[in-house]
């Protein structure tokens, strides 16, 4: 069985959820708290940032939480995407 079609999947999710964390934490410098966007952008992120947000705390006024859970999609990603080439 061909899981080519499964792992561009997996790569294009991953991709576009690591752009989606991004912007929110892009516009968190420039959108009030309310603003349509950010809040729209907030309630996809941030059940993912929280949990990691309580593990890592603060470095004075920066939130790496961000950058953490980019490497994770991205280690995610390539995890799944060995599985299934190992299926191959």
């Amino acid at each position: 069985m061909d899981f080519s079609v499964l792992i561009f999947f997996i790569n294009t999710i991953a991709q576009i959820f690591v752009w989606v964390v991004i912007a929110s934490s892009l516009l968190s410098f420039f959108l009030p708290p309310y603003h349509p966007v950010r809040e729209a952008l907030d309630r996809i992120v941030d059940p993912f940032l929280n949990p990691i947000r309580r593990l890592v705390p603060m470095a004075g006024m920066f939130d790496f939480s961000p950058l953490i859970l980019i490497i994770v999609i991205q280690l995610v990603a390539r995890v799944l995407n060995a599985i299934f080439v190992s299926l191959n």
